[in-house]
């Protein structure tokens, strides 16, 4: 796979700082059905910065980490490196366990990254990762996001084209299912009808569609959004249709949705950031029902368009006309149904 340096928005504390809001419904309970933790040449959000966040107001009570390429085993076989990022994350679990952290259970569930094309040796990468996991790993996500556009790539690597159609990888996400995982897909809208192939022909194994399924906003799609969400939803709906399917709701801080907060004078507000993804939410829980949709931060990917405070409040103002039952999922219960958690599903 191609590496590309894409950084993400740059993380700027003061300027997220001149918008703050009171917590929406402090007692609802929410599980972050996905985020990264990294020590990088562009930032550091470890377990404090991670704690800052999630003890910042909204009850957070369980988190998802998902494959980022954090802490890669340095040597060994290539095929073994990503056991280091399960590791990882496995220890950070056991920090946020331990109750110093505060409350929440962050990292109780992982989704780690494996090259699922590699076969055979695929069986002993998943027996590694599960004998470090702490019984935490959940499932597995490749790079899949591919464009022909140079600029709308924001992933720092870059898949094959078709990952999706090659037999390996097929096989690959079979072998998942024998082991009980999920796999998580990050791509374009325009590559859902591949999702879509793949999933149909996996029907045993839980394909979680990550960040609203991928609408973009940029390049050749910019000031395009009717007939961008046009094509998305037609192109979801399928994918919806097939009862092994979920989705993510979030990750729309990233460049590639097109939205131009960062470049504001002050942060946005979580009203703001409402409006400008009620088509997405609203489409996603026709298509899906909020039983198969869960909330996601995506940090620190997305801190570089808005706090963690805003963000969920954002997602309580969107969901302010569904019903307890209705809210439970999309905050916690979904996710926690997907990735196995014991979440009690209430919010005393």
């Amino acid at each position: 796979m191609q590496i590309v340096h894409a950084p993400h928005l740059p993380i700027r504390a003061e300027w997220l700082a001149l918008r703050d809001e009171p917590v929406l419904e402090p007692a609802l309970a929410i599980v972050d059905a996905h985020h990264h933790l990294w020590d990088r040449q562009s930032g550091r959000y470890l377990a404090d910065e991670f704690r800052n966040d999630v003890s910042s107001g909204h009850r957070v009570v369980s988190t998802v980490y998902v494959q980022c390429r954090s802490m890669l085993r340095e040597h060994g076989p290539d095929a073994m490196k990503p056991v280091g990022e399960v590791e990882f994350a496995n220890g950070i679990a056991a920090m946020f366990a331990s109750g110093a952290y505060g409350p929440a259970r962050c990292c109780e569930a992982i989704v780690g990254g494996a090259d699922l094309t590699q076969g055979a040796q695929l069986e002993a990468v998943l027996e590694a990762m599960l004998a470090v996991s702490g019984g935490r790993l959940r499932g597995i996500r490749n790079p899949l996001a591919w464009h022909p556009h140079p600029a709308v790539s924001s992933s720092p690597v870059v898949p094959p084209r078709e990952l999706m159609a090659n037999p390996a990888f097929r096989d690959g996400v079979r072998t998942l299912g024998s082991f009980g995982l999920s796999l998580d897909a990050w791509v374009y809208h325009t590559q859902l009808d591949e999702l879509y192939d793949l999933a149909r022909v996996v029907p045993d194994v839980t394909v979680v569609i990550d960040h609203f399924g991928g609408p973009l906003g940029v390049a050749t799609y910019a000031n395009q959004r009717p007939a961008v969400h046009a094509e998305w939803k037609h192109k979801l709906a399928r994918l919806a249709a097939l009862p092994n399917t979920r989705i993510k709701l979030g990750g729309a801080g990233m460049n590639v949705f097109g939205f131009d907060f960062a470049t504001r004078e002050l942060p946005p507000s979580s009203e703001e950031l409402a409006a400008a993804w009620q088509p997405y939410f609203e489409t996603c829980v026709e298509l899906f029902g909020t039983d198969r949709c869960m909330f996601e931060s995506n940090f620190p990917v997305d801190k570089g368009m808005f706090s963690y405070r805003v963000l969920w409040n954002a997602f309580k103002r969107l969901a302010s006309a569904m019903s307890a039952d209705e809210k439970a999922a999309l905050f916690h219960r979904t996710a926690a149904s997907t990735y196995r958690l014991a979440i009690a599903g209430d919010n005393k």
